[in-house]
């Protein structure tokens, strides 16, 4: 179809309408004719070379030996002109054409028995934004949906050559990642263009309204530093990090509503704040401190528990106009969350249990920690395999630095991971999760599988370190960490009375390190990750006898 084509003129024609991810991140309109064959893509960055000018026919095997020597080059299992090769060897065909907005309802009523009619608007879109796609046929009376996103009204690109062969007949190939496209729910062309002007704004729109919130929270911390004294610099700094850990919540919130950027700044500036003030007010301390993280964490485990689309639609959610995922947490919210959830536990139980055993507190350690793995990396709920390693990990180090013996750190440092891993294994089989634990790692086809999927990861992983803000922050944080091992007495002396506290902050230090070498986006993880154990370092501080 041509540009410009919208889910509302292909509903009116008698289409179920939805949005369609063109591609990773911004690619030409050939890759996504090219994976639409391949019914699977990755970046462009992993292609050894950009795509050889060539014409690719959706309904053909791809012969061109530039293209096929590309694929090769990628560590994943990428066969350019799949759906063509597997339709002719199964016998079957189906046509590609071109048409106008005015011939489309003419087509729609041309269909007879099993016949289907998918109408894609014309790669490329404008960036950060979808592609409008239909279908006509039997079964298709709602918005269209895919296992790929469980977004109503939103599908990849990958999931097109699944659903043209389950309409043939045709056994869908291992190679192929994407899943059948359905439709669920009443036809609501509206309802799928609000999603798509959401899903447009995310990453624009991230870093002004996150980024005038913290200068304005450090502006005004800075001033009560310079004009208050040192008692009035731990209260600023009790306040600001509080909010620091409500704003991903009240982002959570906000994102319901899909605000106006102007009003979703009012509120991320304004929220944070007054609850955090509320916080202190009604619980003072440590308290607060654990308060604050629980309410970020619960509210977002609760939404992927419910399979809400809330968590991928807020400002901190997976950003899923980028194409790479589209249900359950991203790499943003694993970083932050996993300092939450294990320096959190340690908060608590320096400040609501602070008579528990050693023993109670190991077990309160390694249940938090386990009970959020499986929350965020079990494929139904948050599906984000790295949260299956961080998570545990994070916990079993602070157990271990509570209990205090070295004997048992490396049992279960290497323990309670690999349990949580089979858990979370068992539970994606049972509960049918279908996501990237299952799909990357219970699916592959061997160890040289395995090893591509681990190969993919750290070549994505050390690219993420070439973006130009790392080059300043990695500076700034080498700087803190010689200054905190210089100074590590001093620091040390700020935890002394509150060994939970200390333990929580060393396992949440550690889930960040393995989180910034498991995950495909390391240095992402390593900023968020940092910025949020400076804060409870810093409330460390705050709290600690002048």
């Amino acid at each position: 179809m041509p540009q410009g084509t919208g889910a509302e003129r292909l509903a009116a024609a008698g289409l179920s309408p939805g949005l369609m991810s063109a591609g990773l991140g911004a690619v030409p309109a050939e890759q996504t004719y090219l994976d639409i064959t391949q019914g699977n893509r990755v970046f462009d960055s992993l292609y050894d070379g950009s795509l050889p000018s060539a014409r690719i026919e959706l309904n053909r095997p791809v012969r061109d030996p530039a293209i096929l020597r590309r694929a090769e080059s990628v560590p994943a299992d990428i066969v350019p002109g799949l759906v063509g090769s597997t339709v002719v060897a199964a016998g079957k065909t189906f046509a590609i054409r071109t048409a106008t907005l005015a011939q489309l309802p003419g087509l729609v009523e041309s269909l007879r028995g099993n016949g289907l009619l998918i109408a894609i608007e014309r790669p490329p879109p404008p960036q950060d934004e979808a592609l409008a796609i239909g279908i006509a046929g039997r079964g298709f009376d709602g918005n269209l949906t895919s296992d790929s996103t469980r977004l109503d009204g939103y599908v990849l690109s990958t999931d097109v050559a699944p659903t043209i062969l389950e309409r043939l007949g045709v056994e869908v190939p291992a190679g192929m990642a994407g899943r059948p496209i359905r439709a669920e729910g009443e036809v609501d062309p509206g309802a799928v263009a609000e999603l798509g002007e959401r899903m447009s704004v995310i990453s624009e729109r991230r870093g002004p309204v996150i980024g005038v919130s913290l200068l304005i929270w450090l502006v005004f911390l800075g001033l009560a530093a310079a004009s208050g004294g040192m008692g009035t610099a731990r209260a600023g700094v009790r306040l600001v990090g509080l909010a620091v850990v409500l704003l991903p919540l009240v982002l959570l919130v906000a994102a319901a509503s899909e605000p106006s950027e102007a009003a979703e700044v009012l509120v991320a500036v304004v929220g944070p704040p007054l609850l955090a003030a509320a916080l202190l007010a009604l619980f003072g301390g440590y308290c607060a401190l654990a308060a604050a993280a629980a309410l970020t964490v619960l509210a977002y485990a609760a939404d992927v528990l419910a399979g809400s689309s809330l968590t991928a639609l807020s400002l901190l959610g997976p950003n899923p106009g980028l194409g790479v995922r589209f249900y359950g947490i991203g790499n943003e919210l694993e970083a932050l969350l996993a300092v939450l959830v294990v320096a959190g536990t340690g908060a608590a139980l320096a400040g609501f249990a602070p008579r528990l055993s050693p023993r109670e507190g190991v077990a309160a350690f390694l249940a938090t920690g386990i009970a959020a793995a499986f929350v965020f990396a079990a494929g139904r709920f948050g599906a984000d395999v790295g949260a299956a390693i961080v998570f545990p990990l994070g916990a079993a180090v602070a157990a271990a630095v509570l209990a205090g013996r070295r004997r048992h750190l490396a049992l279960l440092l290497l323990a309670v991971p690999l349990v949580a891993l089979g858990l979370l294994a068992l539970a994606d089989l049972v509960l049918g999760g279908d996501a990237h634990l299952t799909r990357s790692v219970l699916d592959a086809g061997g160890l040289s599988d395995l090893a591509d999927v681990a190969e993919r990861r750290l070549r994505l992983s050390a690219r993420s370190f070439a973006r130009p803000v790392v080059y300043l922050f990695l500076p700034l944080l080498a700087a803190l960490a010689v200054l905190a091992i210089a100074r590590r007495d001093h620091v040390a002396a700020w935890v002394d009375g509150t060994p939970a506290v200390r333990a929580g902050l060393l396992g949440a230090l550690a889930a960040v390190l393995a989180g910034t070498l498991a995950n495909d986006s390391g240095a992402l993880l390593l900023e968020i990750g940092a910025a949020y154990l400076l804060v409870f370092a810093g409330f460390a501080w705050a709290e600690a006898e002048p």
